[in-house]
């Protein structure tokens, strides 16, 4: 791939992201929800966000789920590193929200908790493309 279609597919990968983003705040600001939906859709804007990022530093990334693998994949002068040093909790709304299994149910407070993060991650990684060149809408 050239340079050019390493920032296309990191700007397709970042607009992806952000409907994610969207959505989840759509979704929760409704009475009747499925609370999981607003985990689901937090976790994989962060997924796809971090996603964006290798994809512009042209790193290999694994097709899963593991928000702190991926984020551990990022060089150290990326401020979103530091600022999210642990997704862990997100991370688990990659599977345990899209199926029925052996876990609770999340709650409006959970949903509430993973799209905060999310957006608060957004912004954070907004910064660290400013910085490269890589204005974000």
């Amino acid at each position: 791939m050239s340079e050019a279609e390493y920032i296309q597919e990191t700007r397709r990968w970042l607009r992806y992201a952000h409907e994610d983003l969207q959505m989840a705040g759509t979704i929760l600001a409704h009475e009747t929800i499925a609370y999981r939906h607003v985990c689901w859709l937090a976790q994989q804007s962060v997924e796809k966000a971090l996603k964006a990022a290798l994809t512009f530093l042209q790193v290999e990334f694994p097709w899963w789920h593991d928000l702190d693998t991926l984020r551990n994949l990022l060089p150290d002068d990326w401020q979103v590193k530091a600022e999210f040093p642990d997704l862990a909790v997100l991370t688990e709304w990659a599977v345990e929200a899209r199926y029925p299994g052996d876990w609770p149910e999340a709650s409006e407070a959970d949903a509430r908790f993973a799209a905060e993060q999310a957006r608060q991650f957004w912004e954070s990684i907004k910064t660290d493309f400013a910085q490269r060149g890589i204005k974000i809408e």
